[in-house]
Order: structure tokens, then C-alpha cells, then sequence
């Protein structure tokens, strides 16, 4: 089953995010923007819910085993890992060219050398670094790394204890987030707003998708309309504007995504006027990755250093520009680089012996 919705949804949060980002090179009066769309920001565990919701529907049913459980973790990584090293080279080369002085750097923190490890390894959304340095936004990708290792809890609560094993997985984690927060663990005390320590909020995420997952496939009511889907959507879109409370927002997601796989489901054909817009939901994953690299080209240099000073070009026209490249770049990344490079990764090791070598 491939659901077109959550697709579309993934390429919105991927596109508010980017302009969220971009805004902050906007002249004064940005501020009223950025605040908006910084009430959006729980959009990424919409991310990492859907992720969950698609990985347990899809693998939960196939990893009993070792050597299961290794050919899962070589199609995730030969899926995520190839754009992120690849754009972690781009900020790491300008990282050395900030330790060498041939740059200057208004926060160096970013350009930490010593840090590039956690980052080559994924294990830079885990608390082991206080910024978020290179390529900002890849804390979700050691994020997102740390519950494909985890995800073997899913599939044995899933299997011990069905849809109560993964709740009580789920308040046991939760539980725990608090008792971290109260401590100081996580910043301001809230989990839901981690980073730098993102890697156990996603976690929490995933696995209320997997719940969602689980309810897909029991099928407890009949839905047949997406209007439904998209008044839970729409709740939790006002909880993110009104600043209510998180488990609100995220109890909204969980909603929609119940309601709305189950239409979907029930009528596939409903969602084909979405078909046009499948190449580009496809590379929401690229946009994400990619869009710290063109805002580097095109705001932090051509129009910081060019066209701001010169006063050349209004920024709300301009900020277009580093959008569609970004979208140009993540379409053909995801052709001539992604696709390749994860293909021969997904097969290494599987020569004669088939997945008993990647079981060694």
C-alpha cells in the first residue's frame, strides 16, 4: 500500500521547514514570519511518526532473526546514508576552511572538526554534542538511524503483547523522557523540543506510529472519506499555532494518520488526483538534506555578500530562487545519486550466500 497522503504531507513539512529556515535572512520585519512558522516545528515528529507508521507496517511482520534484523538495517541505511554523507562533505569542507583561517566563520561552534565523528557515525542526535553543527538539520537523520536500532523493542512488543506490548513500550518511554526533562537532561526541561538530543523524542514518535500501524491493520471502524483525517490534521495545526499542550499536537497527528490511512486504504483510488505530485513528495527527504546547502550558496553568499548590500533584489522574490534549486537538486540527487549509490549499498554482501553473508 502506498499512501499518497502522507507523502504530500512529508513534502509540506519538508517545505515549511525550508522556509523557516530561509527567513532568517530576511530584513527586519521577519520577525512575526519566523515566530509563525516556528509554531510548526512539531511537523518533524509528524516526520518521524510517519516513519514509523510505514516501517512497522512494512518490516514488523519480516524481522524475526539476526540476520533479518541486519538486511533491515542495510536497506535503511543504503536509503538515508548516502545524501547525508554527502552533503556532510560539503559543510565539512568549509568547516576545514574555517580551522585553516582561510574563512571567517560567525559561529564557529558550527565548523567544529572534533565533532565530525559523531556525524560520520549518526550519533549526533544522542546528547553527545551541545550544537547543532554542518549540516543542521541531519540531527533527525542519527535521529531516525537510533530507532532503526531500537526498532527490534517494536517488533518484540508487537509480537509478545500486540497492541497493548507497543502502548505500554510507549508510556514506559515516555515516562522516561520526563523523569530525563525534570532532571535537566533536555533543555527547558521539554523532550518535545529536543535536537541535540533528538534522537529520544524520535524514538517516542516512531513508536506511536507503529501503534497507528497496528490499528491500521485491525481495522477497529470503517472510514471511507478523508474529511475526517483532515479535521484532526486541522486540530493539530491550531494546537501548534496556539502553542497548546504537545501531547495535544501529537495525539492530533496520531489522529489524522489513523483516520486518514484508513480511508486510504479502503479507497486507493481516492488519493489518484495526488499522482502529479509524486515525484516531487518523493524527495521530501532530499529537500530536507539539501536545503542548508543552497541556503549556503544562495543567502549566506549571493545574498548576503551581493545583492543585500547593493540592495539589488527585494529577499521575498529572491528567497524563490535558493527554493527551486533546492527542489532541482533533491530531484536530481534522488536519480543520479541516491538511487544508484543506495542501490549498490543495499546489495553489498549479498552475492552468492544471499542475506547469510549480511547475517555474518
Amino acid at each position: 500500500m502506498h499512501y499518497r497522503i502522507f507523502d504530500c504531507w512529508r513534502l509540506a513539512a519538508a517545505l515549511l521547514i525550508m522556509a523557516y529556515h530561509f527567513l532568517y535572512f530576511a530584513p527586519p520585519g521577519r520577525e512575526a514570519y519566523i515566530e509563525a512558522l516556528h509554531r510548526l516545528l512539531p511537523l518533524l515528529d509528524m516526520f518521524f511518526m510517519i516513519s514509523g507508521f510505514l516501517i512497522a507496517g512494512r518490516y514488523a511482520g519480516r524481522v524475526s532473526t539476526l540476520g533479518d534484523y541486519g538486511l533491515f538495517l542495510q536497506r535503511r541505511v543504503a536509503r538515508l546514508y548516502p545524501l547525508h554523507l554527502a552533503t556532510l562533505a560539503v559543510f565539512a569542507a568549509i568547516g576545514l576552511a574555517v580551522a585553516l583561517g582561510w574563512i571567517q566563520a560567525s559561529d564557529p561552534e558550527r565548523w567544529n572538526l572534533a565533532l565530525l565523528p559523531l556525524h560520520l557515525l549518526a550519533l549526533h542526535a544522542l546528547g553527545l554534542q551541545d550544537v547543532l553543527a554542518f549540516n543542521y538539520p541531519s540531527w533527525s537523520i542519527g535521529a531516525e538511524f537510533f530507532c532503526y536500532a531500537l526498532f527490534p523493542l517494536v517488533v518484540l512488543a508487537a509480537k509478545r503483547a500486540g497492541l497493548a506490548g507497543l502502548v505500554a513500550l510507549l508510556v514506559l518511554w515516555v515516562s522516561g523522557l520526563e523523569i530525563a526533562g525534570r532532571s535537566g537532561f533536555f533543555p527547558g526541561g521539554n523532550w518535545m523540543a529536543a535536537d541535540t538530543q533528538g534522537a529520544y523524542r524520535a524514538f517516542a514518535d516512531f513508536t506511536l506510529g507503529a501503534i497507528v500501524a497496528s490499528l491500521v491493520a485491525s481495522r477497529p471502524f470503517a472510514v471511507v472519506s478523508h474529511r475526517p483525517g483532515l479535521l484532526a490534521l486541522g486540530f493539530a495545526f491550531l494546537s501548534m499555532v496556539f502553542s497548546w499542550n504537545g501531547y495535544l499536537t501529537l495525539l492530533g497527528f496520531a489522529l489524522a494518520m489513523l483516520l486518514t490511512a484508513l480511508a486510504e486504504t479502503a479507497r486507493p483510488d481516492s488519493t489518484r488526483r495526488l499522482a502529479p505530485l509524486m515525484p516531487f513528495a518523493r524527495v521530501s527527504f532530499g529537500i530536507y538534506l539539501l536545503h542548508p546547502v543552497m541556503e549556503t550558496i544562495f543567502l549566506s553568499i549571493v545574498w548576503k555578500r551581493m545583492l543585500q548590500p547593493a540592495d539589488g533584489a527585494g529577499f521575498y522574490w529572491f528567497w524563490l530562487v535558493p527554493m527551486g534549486a533546492t527542489v532541482l537538486a533533491a530531484l536530481a540527487s534522488e536519480r543520479w545519486f541516491e538511487r544508484p549509490f543506495g542501490a549498490a549499498l543495499a546489495s553489498a554482501g549479498r552475492g552468492a550466500e544471499g542475506p547469510r553473508a549480511v547475517s555474518a
